[in-house]
Order: structure tokens, then sequence, then C-alpha cells
């Protein structure tokens, strides 16, 4: 891979959420407090779903493959948002910046993909519950994951190489907590009109076709719904969609505004980015816990297993 002229400097300044020291140690508590929950969360959910027998249906088949992407993208942004924290010196190498950059926006565009067919797949519960296991078979879920890896990784590929290529000089400093392809941009020297048209572009894409797709998606299912005579019948079809939908408005909407506004560093593309990178990861196994009976119940049986081993390994040693 050619590393274009990135000779004029060898590093980026992160400037981070404050520069006081008291609010930075504040910062950091705060922040490895909600990457600790947000590891045992996602954790929790991956292993929940894959060991309980109850949970092997393709909601759940993706909804683990949600939770693990939520565990890698927090990791890729958090731990050196801790070390900035509390370093003196708050750099990081331009190609360590570029590869942060690349698997932010690979890992985001997965995930965007999977909640779209997490969208198809309650579409086809709800619509079609009689061919449910014909049409979700577990070929096509485990197609669908795949195909989603694949092209966010493709997407993120070629917007990265595009960013590598250009000349930084200069400006050193990135007004924000992590290095994503938008603040780049600004400290380039090069002509960016081509890169950001490909980002807008792909983004666009990103959008209008995921989006179309939960669009269309939850349109057919409301009408579904509404065509159900019982209250108890529509409010149980409700439920199993209320918590892919909160996911959806939290991930979606944060995402895309971060991508879509103009680089400033402004509180409000620091929050933007806060909250699709580092608060819906944390809030993603809560929303998928607490307000669905079938988790909830795996995770008590899961509770009551491991407690009646405890028990039994100490009558044994007793």
């Amino acid at each position: 891979m050619v590393l274009g002229n990135h000779s004029t400097i060898t590093e980026f300044i992160l400037l981070g959420l404050s520069a006081d020291p008291h609010i930075q140690v504040l910062l950091f508590v705060l922040f490895l407090e909600i990457y600790l929950l947000t590891i045992m969360g996602n954790l929790m959910i991956m292993i929940v779903t894959m060991t309980d027998t109850h949970l092997h249906t393709p909601m759940y088949f993706f909804l683990s493959h949600l939770s693990f992407l939520d565990l890698c993208l927090t990791s890729v942004i958090v731990p050196k948002m801790l070390e900035n924290l509390v370093s003196h010196k708050k750099s990081v190498s331009v190609e360590g910046c570029l590869t942060q950059a690349f698997f932010v926006f690979s890992i985001a565009g997965t995930e965007v993909f999977v909640l779209s067919a997490m969208a198809y797949d309650r579409y086809t519960a709800i619509c079609y519950p009689l061919l449910y296991g014909q049409l979700m078979s577990k070929q096509l879920c485990r197609g669908l994951v795949w195909v989603s890896w694949a092209l966010g990784f493709l997407d993120a590929l070629i917007n990265t190489l595009m960013a590598w290529n250009l000349d930084f000089c200069e400006v050193q400093v990135i007004p924000h907590f992590s290095c994503e392809l938008p603040s780049l941009f600004s400290l380039s020297c090069s002509d960016i009109s081509t890169n950001f048209t490909v980002l807008v572009c792909s983004a666009i894409i990103h959008a209008s076709g995921t989006l179309l797709l939960v669009f269309f998606s939850y349109t057919r299912i409301v009408f579904t719904i509404l065509s159900i005579s019982s209250t108890s019948g529509r409010s149980k079809a409700f439920s199993t969609c209320s918590s892919h939908l909160t996911a959806v408005s939290f991930f979606y909407g944060s995402a895309f505004l971060r991508y879509f506004m103009a680089t400033s560093g402004s509180p409000l593309e620091l929050i933007f980015s806060i909250q699709y990178s580092v608060v819906t990861p944390l809030i993603n196994p809560l929303i998928y816990s607490l307000k669905n009976k079938e988790v909830k119940a795996a995770l008590k049986r899961m509770l009551q297993k491991g407690l009646k081993q405890l028990r039994e390994q100490r009558t044994s040693r007793g």
C-alpha cells in the first residue's frame, strides 16, 4: 500500500472533549465505566444467544452479530480516547489515524446493513409467519451477514485508500476524540473534492439502500399489524419490532448526521459521534434485554444454571 506524501507530518493531535485536566479525569472515569458496561452487556447478549437453544432463531442470530459489531466499534474508539484523556501527548500517527478511520467506517457501515437485514427478518416473521422458516433459512441469514461485512469493508477500503494518498501538511490538530474520514479532509492540503464526493455518494447509497429496506419492511409490518383483529395480537406483534426500531433510530440518526454534516469540531458533531460510537453500543443490550421477554427468560435460565453449577461444586467439595 502506497503511503502517499505524508513526509511533511508524522502524527496528528487529537484535541478530545476537553482541555481541562479535572474534567478529563471525570471523563476518563465516565467513559471507562461506559466501556466496561458495554463489553459486559454485549458479551452477555452474544453468550446467551449462542448457548440458549430457545434463541437459535434468525432474529437472535442477527442480534448476536449486532452485539459483536457494537463491541468492535466501541473497542476501536474508546481505548484510544481513554489513553488521550490521561496522556499529556494526545497524538496518533498518520497511519494509525487512517487505520482507525478505516475500522470505524467499515464497522459502522456493516452495522447499518445488519440493522436492515433485521428489519427484513421482522417483516418476514410478521407478514409471512407460516413461511418464516423457509424464507429465513440458515443459508440466507449467513449470506446476509457475509454480504453486510463485505459491503461495509469494501466501502471503507475505497474511501480510506483515497484518503491514504492525500497530502497532510501544516495543520496537525483534529478537533475530535477519534479519527474519522470527514475530520481528516480538513487537514489535507491536497484537492479533496473527489474524496468528499465519493464519501457523500457512498453515505447516500448506504442511507438510501438500507433505509429503503427498513422503510418498506416497516410499512408492510404496520399494515399487517393494523389488520390483526385482537388488541393483544397487535401488541405482541409490535413488541417484537419496538426494540429494533429503537436501535435503528439511535444508530442511523446519529451516524448519518455525523457523516453528512460539515466538519467543524462543534459540540453537536462530537455529540453525534459519541452517540453512535459510544452510547448506542451501550444501550443496545439494554434495549434488547429489558424489552424482550425471551431474552430476559434466557438470561434467567443462564443465571439459574450458573447458580446450580456453583452449588453442585460446593457440595462436591464439601
